[in-house]
Parts: C-alpha cells; sequence; structure tokens
C-alpha cells in the first residue's frame, strides 16, 4: 500500500507544480526580476514548465526547480526559465495616441528646446521593449517625421529581461498578420515580405536605426549610453510590480532622462502616489522636471 502510494505520489509530481515548489519559484522571481507572481499564476507557470520537462525529459517538477535555483548549473537553466515567466504581449502601434503625441508635440518641442534630432540624434529607450515592435514602431514614426526635417537623426535602445524577447527583436522578423496594425502605406514602405508572403521583416534603414540589450529592472545601475534620453517608454510593465519595487524603477530610469524629457506609461497604469520626479502633461504622458 505504502509502495502505491509513493507511486501515486509521484505521478503527481510529475504533472502538477505543488504549492511548496510553486512558492519556491515566486519567491526566486520576485527576488531577481522584481516581477509578483501570486498564486493565481500557478497554473499559466505550471503549463510554461511543462514545456521545458518534455524539451529536456525530466519527469519531475521538483527536479526542475532545483535545477532552476541551483547556482552552479552549467546548462544555464535559468536563462530559459526567466524567458517563460517573462510576458511579451506587444504590438506595432499599440496605444497610438503615444505616437500621435510623439509627432505633433514631443519631437518639434524637444528639437526647438534642445536641438535633439538636428544638431545632435534624438535618444529614444523602449524599456521593455519585449520582442521589438515598440522601438521598431518608433523608428517608423521618427522616419515619417523626419519627411519634413531634413537630416533628422535617432537614436533608439529596447532593452528587455528576456535573453529570447531580444533574440527576436534583433531578426526583426514577423509573421505577417503582426503587421495588421501598421498602415499600408507604411507597411510598403518600411517592410519587406518574405517570398511565401507569410512573413516581413523590418526594412535595413529601419533596423539600423534600433540597437537591443539585456537589461534586467532589478540591476542596481542600469549601464546603458551615457548620454541622457530625450524619450523613455516604459509601458505595461509596472503593473508586474509592487508599488515600492514600480518607484524605484521609475527613479532608476529617470536618472537617464533629459530634463524636460518624456515619460510614457500604458493605458493601465498610473505614477500617481508614487515619489518620482516627472509630471503629467496628458494622460499615461509625463515629463521630467527641469
Amino acid at each position: 500500500m505504502a509502495d502505491m502510494e509513493n507511486s501515486f505520489a509521484l505521478q503527481g509530481d510529475r504533472i502538477s507544480l505543488s504549492d511548496k515548489d510553486f512558492q519556491r519559484l515566486s519567491t526566486f522571481i520576485e527576488s531577481t526580476s522584481g516581477i509578483q507572481m501570486p498564486m493565481s499564476k500557478k497554473s499559466m507557470l505550471t503549463a510554461r514548465i511543462q514545456k521545458r520537462l518534455r524539451l529536456l525529459g525530466m519527469a519531475s517538477f521538483t527536479d526542475y526547480v532545483d535545477l532552476v535555483l541551483d547556482p552552479h548549473d552549467p546548462s544555464q537553466e535559468l536563462i530559459h526559465f526567466l524567458d517563460i515567466v517573462t510576458t511579451n504581449k506587444t504590438d506595432f502601434f499599440r496605444e497610438p495616441n503615444h505616437f500621435s503625441f510623439m509627432t505633433e508635440t514631443a519631437l518639434p518641442n524637444l528639437m526647438q528646446e534642445s536641438g535633439a534630432g538636428t544638431s545632435r540624434p534624438l535618444r529614444i529607450w523602449s524599456a521593455p521593449c519585449s520582442t521589438g515592435e515598440e522601438p521598431y514602431t518608433m523608428a517608423i514614426v521618427i522616419k515619417e517625421f523626419a519627411t519634413r526635417v531634413p537630416g533628422y537623426k535617432a537614436a533608439i535602445l529596447g532593452t528587455d529581461l528576456s535573453t529570447r524577447a531580444l533574440h527576436h527583436a534583433e531578426n526583426a522578423i514577423y509573421e505577417m498578420e503582426k503587421a495588421d496594425p501598421v498602415p499600408l502605406p507604411l507597411k510598403q514602405k518600411y517592410m519587406l515580405r518574405s517570398k511565401d508572403r507569410s512573413r516581413v521583416r523590418m526594412a535595413p534603414e529601419i533596423r539600423e536605426m534600433v540597437r537591443f540589450q539585456h537589461l534586467n529592472f532589478m540591476d542596481g545601475e542600469y549601464r546603458i549610453s551615457q548620454q541622457p534620453m530625450d524619450i523613455i517608454f516604459c509601458r505595461n510593465c509596472l503593473i508586474y510590480f509592487d508599488r515600492p519595487t514600480a518607484e524605484k524603477i521609475v527613479n532608476k530610469l529617470c536618472r537617464h532622462l533629459l530634463p524636460g524629457g518624456y515619460f510614457f506609461i500604458g493605458h493601465s497604469e498610473t505614477l500617481n502616489k508614487l515619489n518620482v520626479p516627472v509630471m503629467p502633461v496628458a494622460p499615461t504622458i509625463y515629463q521630467l522636471q527641469k
């Protein structure tokens, strides 16, 4: 009877992530990335880990958790684990009012006040950039703006915790349906279609405007360009952090923002009640105090 009970326990270990192992991972995720992982996320995490178990030929969730938490693991499974728990939902021209504000207000103001784009390159940071749709949308918007301003220059940085997302972004290849939000004239101008018309790739003049870099919001310092940014997009990620952590992240980001520069957040987010050095200038759009 005892052997039968142990057998059933082993089967459970194979097909389900125990509360104990989930708590081990949840604590680790929050301490290393700042991302909150409440019990409501257990089924999601279980499903994602099951894919890794099949790929690695492992039978036990506990063994997998031990592997992830092993600081001496030569396979570096931790990198793959962080990739599977990172949410990478993004689209081209997501929240289009932000890009309208860029074209109509932010870019003209920055050009007039500091010569951004003319006497020096405009500098923009997409953090997190996920699989690249956001920074490439920025590049398209800027290219269109530059048609009215001869010699206009810009440099875009995309950073993310997920190495898998960054690899996708660097390749700049997307399924055709992902390009649906892009207006047809811009799609024809800045996207190359594959021979079977199932995928698109960003045109070279768009790709050359963007560079990508790995970055964890929990790092003590953000080791990016020494030159301050004119615009920072930090959209739809602050909701995954508790208030103290979100406040620290925004303050660290703002250390790299030029006085008078613009800070964009997602439509479901707010900086209200956070002790941060930016003031609202439009819904979900802020400006660093001068």
